[in-house]
């Protein structure tokens, strides 16, 4: 085994502030996820190269402090201070481990990183993703690899919440308290009074209105045409564009557009998280092509075919479930003839994911 799979890795995920720090949303809390080493050999081989991790964190304005907790089974388990600033703008932060704080570890080398990511929100949920890069304790030039990593906003933390992290709660209850309590409640408006209602005299009695004549109502069954021979035939073209419901009912989010330059094209599917029971439904063109496939580290197969006419394509990806630890994390490996495309996906029960297709001809 590779000497940095004992490496210790920790980092911190932090999300980022929106445009303005007056009305952006604190990211305050607990948050937790997995990463993943860049080299995909473990993937082929089998091995499971995934780290969980959770993050603590407690922001003032642009920056931030916090304790990550990095673990996997027995294997290892760690601690860290870390400090980073946000990018009001641009929702890209910047974190630098700083301290060990704890660590149990059958041996190797310690390793502190710096991450470089981007903020993301789908409906309620919040995420983090970016990449890593990792080096040395004992030497900062001597580096321990890079990687990928994911995170996504919890309510409760798997070890103790930290005392900064609650203080700077309390800090938040409070002065949201305080903005409620200096709020004036509104005046209730009264409706006028109806003037399109006739006045009528105390002692007056509303003439009584006439009877109607009563008249005798005939039924006539109604005459159904026996329907024609060119309306029973049925219109395959139509029905192959009826959108599916999993697809109408939720909103559909535009991850990437590849072009590619094979008409056939392979799909392999893994988990991209933890394995935790996820499964998906893939729609392409509306037509479905994996129907409630449990993924893992196991790919799970599929081929397309795009047009040489240079029509767009449309691939869905739709959650059948958030699995064991939400949301539902998949990895779409694309393989275009000698190319290779990997598309990192987040779905959730009200919110899918889109990949569209482009044929383009080499010259």
């Amino acid at each position: 085994m590779k000497k940095r799979n004992f490496h210790f890795r920790f980092f911190l995920l932090l999300t980022s502030l929106a445009p303005a720090l007056i009305h952006a949303q604190d990211i305050t809390g607990i948050w937790r996820g997995h990463f993943r080493s860049n080299e995909g050999f473990e993937r082929l081989t089998g091995y499971d190269d995934r780290y969980k991790i959770e993050v603590q964190i407690a922001q003032t304005r642009d920056i931030f402090q916090a304790v990550t907790y990095s673990y996997k089974n027995a294997q290892f388990y760690g601690k860290a201070e870390a400090s980073g600033t946000v990018n009001p703008k641009t929702k890209k932060i910047v974190l630098r481990e700083l301290k060990i704080l704890e660590v149990r570890m059958a041996g190797g080398d310690v390793c502190i990183m710096t991450c470089f990511l981007q903020y993301s929100r789908l409906g309620d949920d919040e995420f983090l993703q970016g990449n890593y890069t990792s080096a040395s304790t004992h030497d900062s030039l001597s580096g321990c690899g890079n990687g990928s990593i994911f995170l996504h906003k919890v309510n409760e933390s798997d070890f103790h919440k930290e005392s900064f992290l609650e203080k700077k709660e309390n800090e938040l209850h409070a002065a949201a308290a305080a903005r409620a309590a200096t709020k004036k409640p509104g005046t209730a408006k009264k409706n006028p009074p109806d003037k399109s209602v006739a006045k009528t005299a105390p002692n007056s009695r509303p003439k009584p209105l006439p009877i109607p004549e009563k008249k005798s109502l005939t039924l006539v069954p109604e005459q159904t045409p026996a329907p024609s021979e060119s309306s029973l035939k049925i219109d395959q073209k139509s029905m192959a564009v009826i959108t599916p419901y999993v697809i109408s009912s939720r909103s559909n989010e535009l991850v990437r557009e590849i072009t590619v330059n094979n008409t056939d094209v392979n799909l392999d599917i893994y988990d991209d998280g933890a394995i935790d029971n996820d499964t998906v439904s893939v729609y392409y063109d509306n037509k479905l092509i994996v129907s409630k496939a449990r993924i893992s580290d196991v790919p799970v197969k599929a081929t397309i075919h795009v047009e040489a006419s240079g029509q767009l394509h449309k691939l869905v990806m739709t959650a059948d479930n958030l699995g064991d630890i939400p949301p539902n994390t998949s990895l779409l490996v694309v393989r275009d003839g000698d190319k290779k495309y990997e598309v990192r996906i987040v779905s959730t029960e009200q919110q899918n994911a889109v990949i569209n297709f482009k044929y383009k001809k080499i010259e």
